[in-house]
């Protein structure tokens, strides 16, 4: 994670349905030890829960109901009648058995895998498990209803009378309980979409045509619909792990379950005329990325009919107090089910505490009229739409009603019309100002289509500029502008010297997703921070501001960049670039020099044109936004690029003919429930003789911050090729090692291991152009006698935001050779993480 955590951090400090029956407490044993996981429910229902870590539970239901049963294997059953409708904080002791002392030491510990009836139901669920019951057909289709909202929950009197509050305190009329927490909460942003789901399992292919959208809150709210988008994607509780916040989380109903979960008998009955079983599941260890929870499984077909799953508390994920998910199945016959309902509650929060104040995010998904073998026409599957339709954003209530497959309850009515009160507040206007400028970098102006921005590269250091200052801006009409103009303008204090940039694009053709763009940029710059050069008018590489470093940051270039280009993407995720660029390079320090021989002479300045054609492709990428400029929906797709490079002598009185072809493809991997691997590779070859501000750095780190497919333990312009290939592997465990470790384990600390290398070499035609008397030149050296590498080993999650890595350089340190060779360093990074 990334930015997106500031949108529900953001709801956090800016800114019911009344149930009949309403019960929370804890339970204990009679030594006044609280019993985790014990069966709560309304007595002669299927509603209930289970207690968490220490004891506690919350229920809920709309029925009246006048008793509670609370049971666990081992021990005595409690009959408790509730007098009153609401009743909290209730405290129950549960007795042993004296016949069953046995099954006690069993439940209180580890489950029995063998003779234990659970495990085997569970083993018939894998003998009998289908794919999802839509793969029963050629095709499908069927309507879908899904509900988002996000809430301030934990609303006591101290928020109430808050400064943060003053003259809002009418929001609060529509204070009310979760039903899964008990918590209070407070509705603060819904939105409502209706669609039509097409799918064929034939070409293996599906659309979903969205009817109607309606929202409160927030006028620009595609961000927040992304972000949850992206966190509750669609699962199957068959799948042996489950993707949440982009982690791997053990399901339940995993073939790996048995020695993650313990599992416990614990009812059967009805569940809507079908004999259930129903089973007790909680994690067998602390810190992992499992679920606690029951479900009901029919008899015959052992297929679920209703699951509820409910995080550890103690599971490794920051910013997620609590992750509760319902689903529920309608069983058509003995080889299909369909999920009816889907809902997801995440309770967003700065920490785990029980008295924390966070924010409520939840989903609910509904499905309903499904149709099968109704065969559409292929391209209808293609047929993608290109304009932004008003008219779906402002469907009336007729449609709404008539497309609500559940409908609002009290609170959820109220927001729309809080929320449009709220909107009026000159004081909430400010906050929502606030939280957008945190959010996106720009701050906004109503009265002028201009942003301010990004204030985040407001300030930069380095040997040759000393202080830098850059203020920017951008046009700004709407997320789905055809055009956009972009500008900068920056000053360094030591070279007093100004620089800028300036660029603009211009959509042509939706369809094609046609652009035209251009720009100019004077600017002092790291060049060979990374193998592929930079066509970027506005972009700076980390390296070139780099406050304090292993070694003086004075190998830097001033650059004249002009750019056009042509793109086009005729297919989706299929992006053709045809770019000209003209640059000139020289030095902008005393200390470094970019001399080349020439037959007149040394020349200091490089002057060059090079036409460019690339093809990027970025398989199952989601995208969103109908303008020039495009926003992703999700991430972990893979990123291909493939680009030809010609260099023109004739063209603009150039200095160099030449061709440099690369390429590269970056594929992140989800390795189970053992974290997520990042694998790079990359390739590429120039062809003709070019000085060093053409040729290909290996890009060195001398920074303390940790930079992917950079090295960590190369110096800027160590190593210099005309021919490439290099790698990196980098492996999060996501704590899978450091929580089997009990002294570790309270810390939620994260393994994080990597290895990179590169093979390059240059001719010797290259080395003789580069070679001068200067005595600042690079000596060009590449790692042709075999490949550099080196390797680190991490430690993620400090404090939740910061990493620190500790690199080895593995070869190439010979102190003869290479006297200055860092053989280790020390490297780190911040940044919001789930």
């Amino acid at each position: 994670m990334n930015l997106k955590l500031l949108i529900p951090l953001f709801l956090l400090v800016t800114l019911g349905a009344l149930s009949q029956t309403k019960v929370s407490g804890y339970v204990y044993d009679e030594f006044d030890d609280p019993i985790s996981f014990v069966t709560v429910i309304f007595k002669g229902s299927t509603e209930g829960t289970i207690t968490d870590e220490n004891g506690k539970f919350y229920l809920e239901s709309d029925a009246t109901w006048d008793a509670l049963t609370v049971s666990f294997i081992g021990f005595e059953t409690l009959q408790i009648p509730l007098e009153k409708r609401v009743n909290y904080n209730l405290k129950f002791v549960l007795k042993e058995e004296v016949d069953q002392l046995d099954q006690v030491v069993i439940v209180s510990g580890k489950q029995s895998k063998k003779n234990n009836p659970a495990i085997d139901i569970l083993r018939k669920i894998w003998a009998n498990k289908r794919s999802n019951g839509l793969k029963q057909f050629q095709q499908y289709q069927y309507d879908k209803y899904e509900k988002v909202e996000f809430d301030i929950n934990t609303i006591d009197s101290a928020l109430i009378k808050s400064r943060l509050f003053r003259g809002m305190e009418f929001v609060f009329n529509e204070v009310d309980t979760s039903r899964v927490t008990g918590k209070t909460y407070l509705p603060m942003f819904i939105n409502e979409a209706a669609s039509k789901v097409y799918g064929d399992n034939v070409i293996h292919k599906e659309k979903e045509v969205l009817k109607g959208n309606k929202n409160s809150g927030f006028s620009d709210n595609q961000v927040i619909i992304d972000f949850v988008a992206d966190l509750y994607s669609d699962f199957n509780v068959y799948d042996n792990y489950l993707k949440f916040f982009d982690k791997s989380f053990v399901s339940p109903l995993s073939r790996t379950g048995i020695n993650t979960y313990n599992y416990v008998l614990s009812d059967s009955a009805y569940v809507d005329h079908k004999w259930c079983f129903n089973i007790i599941y909680y994690p067998r260890r602390k810190n992992e990325l499992t679920f606690k929870g029951d479900f009901w499984v029919a008899d015959t077909t052992y297929a679920i009919k209703e699951i509820k799953m409910q995080a550890s508390k103690s599971a490794n994920i920051n910013w997620v107090k609590d992750i509760y998910i319902e689903q529920e199945y309608e069983v058509l016959n003995d080889s299909l089910f369909l999920v009816k309902r889907d809902y997801m509650m995440s309770d967003f929060a700065l920490n785990k505490k029980e008295s924390s104040r966070g924010v409520y995010g939840k989903r609910t998904t509904l499905y309903d009229n499904y149709q099968f073998d109704v065969k559409q026409d292929p391209k209808f599957y293609d047929t993608e739409v290109y304009n932004y339709d008003r008219a779906i954003y402002n469907r009336d209530d007729a449609f709404w009603e008539a497309n609500r497959l559940e409908g609002l309850n009290k609170d959820e009515k109220g927001v729309y019309k809080m929320l449009d009160t709220l909107k009026t507040v000159k004081k909430f206007k400010q906050l929502y100002n606030l939280g957008s400028i945190l959010a996106s970098g720009y701050v906004e102006f109503n009265s002028l289509p201009l942003d301010y921005g990004p204030i985040f590269s407001t300030f930069g250091f380095n040997e040759v500029e000393g202080l830098r200052l850059r203020t920017g801006g951008r046009t700004y009409f709407s997320r789905n502008d055809l055009w956009r103009l972009e500008g900068f303008l920056a000053y360094g204090f030591k070279d007093d010297k100004f620089k800028y940039g300036i660029s603009g694009k211009w959509l042509i053709d939706k369809k094609s997703r046609l652009i035209i763009s251009g720009g100019n940029r004077r600017d002092v710059e790291q060049i060979g921070a990374s193998l592929t050069t930079s066509t970027d008018v506005l972009g700076r590489s980390l390296a070139s501001s780099a406050v304090v470093g292993t070694g003086a940051n004075d190998k830097l270039t001033t650059i004249n960049l002009t750019s056009f280009a042509l793109e086009a993407e005729p297919w989706r995720n299929v992006l053709f670039r045809l770019g000209a660029n003209y640059r000139t390079l020289e030095s902008a320090s005393p200390t470094f020099s970019l001399d080349y021989n020439t037959p007149d002479g040394v020349a200091s300045e490089i002057k060059q044109y090079e036409t460019t054609f690339s093809v990027s492709c970025f398989p199952r990428r989601k995208m969103t936004g109908f303008g020039v400029e495009r926003h992703d929906a999700n991430d972990g797709y893979a990123r291909l690029f493939a680009q030809i490079s010609l260099g023109d002598k004739s063209v603009l009185n150039s200095d160099f003919d030449y061709t440099k072809v690369q390429f590269s493809y970056v594929q992140p991997w989800q390795i189970g429930g053992f974290g997520r691997l990042t694998s790079s590779i990359e390739a590429g070859k120039t062809f003709g003789e070019v000085p060093l501000g053409l040729l290909s750095v290996i890009p060195g780190n001398q920074t303390y911050f940790s930079i992917y497919n950079t090295f960590s333990q190369l110096d800027f312009y160590e190593f210099v090729s005309d021919t490439y290939t290099s790698f990196h592997l980098e492996h999060n465990f996501n704590g899978r090692l450091f929580s089997r470790v009990p002294f570790l384990r309270q810390f939620n600390l994260r393994e994080i291991i990597s290895i990179r290398g590169v093979w390059g070499d240059i001719s010797q035609e290259n080395i003789d152009l580069n070679t001068t008397n200067n005595p600042n030149s690079i000596l060009l050296i590449a790692p042709n006698n075999r490949p550099y590498y080196e390797y680190s080993v991490g430690v993620g999650n400090i404090f939740k935001v910061f990493r620190i890595d500790f690199n080895f350089r593995g070869n190439y340190k010979d102190p003869v050779l290479n006297p200055d060779a860092r053989k280790f360093g020390i490297t780190g990074s911040f940044g919001f993480y789930f």
